[in-house]
C-alpha cells in the first residue's frame, strides 16, 4: 500500500480526463495508493475540498493558504483556519510557509499567514504543512517561535540535510515528491537516503512536478509509485518496505487508521 501524502487533486485538468476525479482516483488506487492528502491553496479551496472528496472516503483534505497565493490584501485568521479545519476530512493545515524565490515582495504578507497557520495548528492539533522555497532561516525561526504539538511536515522537500535536520528536531517529517527522480536531483537523493525512516513520506504535488518517466504530462497519485521506487533504491531496500514506512508515517503523522 502505497501514500500521497501530498496532491492538488481539485487543480487537475479533468475535462478530457477518462472517467473525470473518479478516474484519478481508480487509477491511483489500482497502483497501489490507497490514501490521498488533497492539499488546499486558499480559502476557497479550504471550504469546497471536504465537499468535493466527500464520496471519496480514502482522500482526506487539508485547510489553508498557500504563499503564492495571496489573492487579497487580508491575511487568514486563525479563527477561519481553525473552523474550516472542524469541517470533515479535514486532517491538516496548509500548505503555508514562505517563498521568497518567486514572490519576495508579498513576504510580510505571507509572514503573517504563516504565524496564523502556525497558531490554527497549536489550537485545533493537526499537523502543518510547509512550503519553503529561499527562506530556510526564516521558516525554521518561525516554527521554533510557535510550536506546535502536532508538528507537521517539510512538503515536496528540495533543502539542505541540515534544514531536514533543523525540522526533524521540531518534530517534522520530511516529504519527497517527483523532483527526486530528476537527473539534477543527486543531492537531494543523498538526503533522502539518510533522513531517519520514521520520518519519511513521499508525495506527487500533483497536477505539477510529474516524475521520471512521466516528464512533460501532468502529474497524478499513481505517479508517486515512481517516488516511492526512486527513494527506495537511494536507500537500498525493497518497494514493499518502503511503501510500509511512508505509509505508517503518514498515518501516524494525521491520526488516521489503516485503509
Amino acid at each position: 500500500m502505497l501514500v500521497d501524502s501530498h496532491c492538488h487533486l481539485d487543480q487537475l485538468d479533468l475535462s478530457s480526463r477518462d472517467g473525470g476525479l473518479g478516474g484519478v482516483i481508480t487509477d491511483a488506487m489500482a497502483k497501489g495508493v490507497l490514501q490521498m492528502l488533497s492539499v488546499a491553496v486558499d480559502l476557497d479551496s479550504s471550504k469546497s475540498l471536504p465537499t468535493l472528496m466527500a464520496n471519496y472516503p480514502n482522500v482526506y483534505t487539508s485547510v489553508g493558504v498557500h504563499p503564492l497565493h495571496k489573492g487579497s490584501s487580508s491575511v487568514p485568521t486563525v479563527e477561519e483556519l481553525v473552523s474550516l479545519a472542524g469541517l470533515p476530512g479535514v486532517i491538516a493545515i496548509g500548505e503555508t510557509g514562505l517563498d521568497n524565490f518567486y514572490s519576495a515582495e508579498t513576504i510580510d504578507w505571507q509572514r503573517q499567514s504563516f504565524i496564523n497557520h502556525l497558531k490554527a495548528s497549536q489550537q485545533c492539533c493537526k499537523p502543518v504543512i510547509i512550503h519553503t522555497r529561499d527562506a530556510v532561516d526564516e521558516t525554521i525561526a518561525l516554527l521554533r517561535a510557535h510550536p506546535s504539538p502536532a508538528a507537521g511536515v517539510m512538503h515536496c522537500f528540495t533543502e539542505s540535510l541540515e534544514m531536514a535536520e533543523a525540522a526533524m528536531e521540531l518534530g517534522f517529517y520530511i516529504s519527497f515528491s517527483g523532483i527526486i527522480t530528476f537527473k539534477s536531483a543527486a543531492d537531494l537523493r543523498a538526503v533522502a537516503a539518510v533522513v531517519p525512516a520514521d520520518r519519511l513520506l513521499i508525495e506527487t504535488d500533483s497536477p505539477w512536478l510529474a516524475p521520471v518517466p512521466h516528464r512533460g504530462i501532468k502529474n497524478e497519485p499513481q505517479y508517486v509509485l515512481e517516488v516511492a521506487k526512486c527513494v527506495a533504491e537511494v536507500r537500498g531496500i525493497d518497494l514493499d518496505e518502503l511503501a510500509k514506512i511512508t505509509t505508517q508515517n503518514f498515518q501516524r503523522l494525521f491520526k488516521l487508521a489503516a485503509a
